[in-house]
């Protein structure tokens, strides 16, 4: 199984094609640019929604649902906004078909739309638009809302999962009295996104601030967590928006405070995708397929039986099945594979290429012991373990394969950030190593863009509680007060 797929260091892009293909988390689709999510990948992302829902809740967010349709108007309320957005719209012009003398499907010319509308690629005018009739008092505030919903950004070059025409996503909106709520929830979900990243996806993130030059558009500040991939490319895994009150004044949503003043309501918006299903592929997997952290992983355990013809097939089911029935009932998903059409090691090829984090066989030999052959997907060790108490180990092993994915990425990341003093040592470290570079910037959108052209690294971030050092900016020499992070970025 392993040779169908391309070797990380012959050709990283492919490798994580096959992996997707191959690990059965997507397919392409007959709309170009658009992608299938079968189920084995949406289950993954089931469980990245799950648990990112409940955590929203648990920070008093509810759930509701906007119109994919946004009248084009909307957009131009908000000029940074539909700048930064433009040329990524898909437009809808006329809402009929017909067919024409030939019997060919047409559109319909006398069915065109007054207003033309656009399809969703993030929903901040519609909310806004809406917010306004919601909104009055200071009573009314905050208002914490997230939606989950699909969004349209119009792309020539995608990748599954990465950067595709339609992907699935949440975002949040929320309004509130003063720009100091604003900012705390901003910092808030931000942590949310940080946790969650790193203590279910098992990938550690730096936490930071975009330049102006890499706001979300129509934003005052956007702040991100970047996580490094095996490539030593950087990924934006979530972003968190403090947009001040532009879109307030915007679309008139005004609140009467405490001493009945009025006033425009201070907002944030924040979201992140199934670019995480990608994520998640590219941080950990090998050349034999998915690695998949257990508390995000929509099969746990696979039990598979290893016998010859029929001699006590019945006495391996029951014993296999009494096992996936213990795990059950201690809340991990397992599977008793006894399928008789497929032969062992095709079924563990197979569940080692989807990432199953724990494999146990049992045979006849195991039951005469009283013993199970475990194999960890991640270090592909395998150990031989009583049956007595094996749901309690299971459930250890469980947390300790989570933890040890999470320090495995973590001492990458720590061995790929790196100090760059010069040009010469900026360039060099970019090619030969790659990750994050943290070098001086003299602070200018003009230098930003002259390094991004020169280099196609971009400044991924300004970490937040950054130690502020006097230095050089790498390419022009001007005074800078920090250091940022550089990366080439997916």
């Amino acid at each position: 199984m392993s040779k169908e797929i391309t070797s990380r260091k012959d050709d990283y892009s492919q490798w994580y094609n096959d992996l997707v293909i191959k690990g059965s988390l997507a397919d392409y689709s007959a709309v170009r640019g658009c992608m299938v999510i079968k189920p084995y990948g949406f289950a993954l992302w089931e469980k990245m929604r799950d648990q990112l829902d409940k955590m929203f809740k648990d920070t008093g967010h509810v759930n509701a649902y906007f119109p994919l349709f946004i009248p084009k108007s909307f957009f131009s309320r908000e000029a940074a906004h539909v700048e930064g957005f433009a040329k990524e719209c898909a437009v809808v012009t006329h809402y009929r078909l017909k067919n024409d003398a030939s019997g060919a499907i047409v559109v319909d010319p006398d069915a065109k739309l007054e207003e033309e509308l656009i399809v969703r690629p993030t929903s901040e005018t519609i909310i806004w638009d809406t917010y306004k009739n919601w909104i009055q008092s200071y009573r009314d505030l905050p208002l914490l809302i997230n939606q989950w919903a699909n969004v349209v950004r119009w792309e020539m070059r995608t990748r599954l999962f990465l950067r595709t025409s339609e992907f699935l996503w949440q975002e949040g909106h929320t309004a509130h009295a003063t720009a100091e709520e604003a900012k705390a929830e901003t910092i808030q979900m931000l942590n949310v996104y940080a946790d969650f990243v790193e203590k279910y996806m098992a990938v550690p993130v730096i936490k930071g601030v975009k330049t102006a030059s890499e706001r979300f558009a129509g934003a005052i500040d956007t702040y991100c967590i970047e996580a490094m991939m095996q490539d030593g490319k950087a990924l934006q895994a979530g972003t968190s928006h403090f947009l001040g009150q532009n879109f307030a004044k915007a679309f008139d949503v005004k609140f009467s405070d405490r001493d009945n003043k009025l006033d425009y309501v201070w907002a944030t918006s924040w979201g992140v995708s199934t670019r995480l299903v990608g994520a998640l592929v590219m941080a950990h997997s090998d050349d034999d397929g998915l690695i998949l952290p257990p508390k995000l992983a929509p099969l746990q355990v696979v039990i598979i039986p290893i016998y010859k013809g029929s001699e006590k097939k019945d006495v391996l089911d029951a014993k296999g099945a009494s096992f996936a029935q213990q795990l059950k009932a201690a809340g991990i998903s397992v599977k008793f594979d006894d399928n008789d059409n497929s032969r062992p090691g095709w079924k563990f090829a197979e569940y080692e290429m989807k990432g199953v984090p724990i494999r146990i066989a049992l045979g006849l030999r195991d039951l005469e012991n009283n013993t199970v052959e475990v194999a960890r997907r991640d270090t592909k060790e395998k150990i031989s373990m009583s049956m007595d108490g094996l749901t309690e180990k299971i459930v250890q092993l469980l947390d300790d394969i989570q933890q040890q994915m999470y320090n495995k990425a973590l001492a990458y990341r720590k061995d790929h950030i790196t100090n760059a003093d010069s040009w010469e040592e900026f360039e060099k470290l970019l090619d030969e190593k790659g990750g994050f570079i943290s070098a001086h910037w003299d602070g200018t959108p003009e230098t930003e863009e002259a390094i991004k052209d020169k280099s196609k690294a971009t400044i991924r971030c300004i970490p937040l509680d950054n130690p502020q050092e006097q230095g050089k900016c790498i390419l022009t020499g001007k005074p800078s007060s920090q250091r940022v992070l550089f990366a080439r970025a997916y």
